[in-house]
């Protein structure tokens, strides 16, 4: 059996050899490790702020649901009422606060407007606007539109931010 020997100072790709005299250099030149270094901290950061715009929409996602809840409430107490009640409700007030207690929105404090005003003879428009401050503590807005006629009620919903 004949068993081949390698010489320790070959050259070429399969070289480990990669100093003087056959040496063999390991490890990784300082411009190496302050390159990786660098790479991680970006990685890591980059991590962070899409970990915080993540808590963003999450935050967001929960405002608009609350807002959402407290507008249909508000709705649903003004489809009880009649033509001449919401006539009164728009005779005693251009525009009426309404402060819900929002369970669970330990970081924002919602505030909602009702405007009532005659879009025509036979009909009124009920606009509210829900408003609050977000995670970011940038105001949000959410407005629900409805016309309420003599003959019924005509739903529309639209969001501004």
């Amino acid at each position: 059996m004949k068993t081949a020997r390698i010489n320790s100072r070959q050259t070429g790709p399969l070289s480990f050899a990669s100093g003087r005299n056959g040496v063999r250099t390991s490890g990784f030149t300082l411009i190496e490790v302050m390159l990786a270094a660098v790479v991680l901290v970006f990685g890591i950061t980059t991590a962070i702020v899409t970990l915080q715009r993540g808590l963003q929409s999450v935050d967001t996602a929960r405002n608009l649901s609350h807002a959402a809840q407290v507008m249909q409430s508000e709705f649903e107490q003004l489809r009880l009422k009649n033509w001449s009640q919401l006539q009164a409700l728009q005779a005693a007030a251009d525009q009426t606060v309404i402060t819900p207690a929002v369970p669970g929105a330990a970081n924002a404090s919602f505030t909602c407007v009702r405007t009532i005003r005659d879009f025509k003879d036979d009909m009124k428009e009920i606009v509210l606007v829900a408003t609050w401050r977000g995670y970011d503590g940038r105001e949000q807005t959410v407005r629900y539109l409805t016309r309420y006629g003599k003959s019924g009620l005509y739903d529309y919903f639209y969001t501004a931010h």
